[in-house]
């Protein structure tokens, strides 16, 4: 499967939404980064105080190369949000993005809902996702 990913802002609620699939290569890579920009241009709240919700459920494993760029993209503090949500399959894809997330602190879930509710929550407590019951969880620091 050819990379997939589409990026949507929410500016009344300044979330940003995006979802990612299949097999990245660096030109996909440098689109998406393109696209996350433009969406980021939509927000109508400060700098970095936005929130992210990233599907990667049907993100295929990705060559090594691939998951340094995007723990680039998510080192990147020029786009940094206020709170960050994957909503993850249970593979070893998503190990690779827990190596890639290792610059963020970030929360994983396997229901998109909940994600979503997690990072629409008053405040800017991370620590508190783990009240989320069933929901399989890492802390990345």
């Amino acid at each position: 499967m050819d990379a997939v990913y589409k990026v949507e802002v929410d500016p009344v609620g300044n979330i940003v939404r995006h979802y990612l699939a299949g097999f990245f290569e660096p030109t996909d890579v440098e689109a998406y980064i393109a696209a996350r920009n433009a969406a980021h241009d939509k927000l109508t709240c400060g700098p970095n105080e936005h929130v992210t919700l990233v599907d990667v459920r049907d993100m295929k494993i990705q060559q090594q190369d691939i998951v340094k760029a995007f723990g680039g993209v998510l080192a990147d503090s020029r786009h940094r949000s206020r709170k960050l949500a994957f909503v993850v399959a249970l593979s070893l894809a998503r190990m690779q993005l827990v190596r890639a997330t290792s610059s963020r602190d970030a929360q994983y879930f396997t229901d998109p809902d909940k994600a979503e509710a997690w990072l629409m929550a008053a405040g800017d407590d991370e620590a508190g996702a783990d009240a989320h019951s069933g929901e399989p969880q890492s802390r990345v620091a």
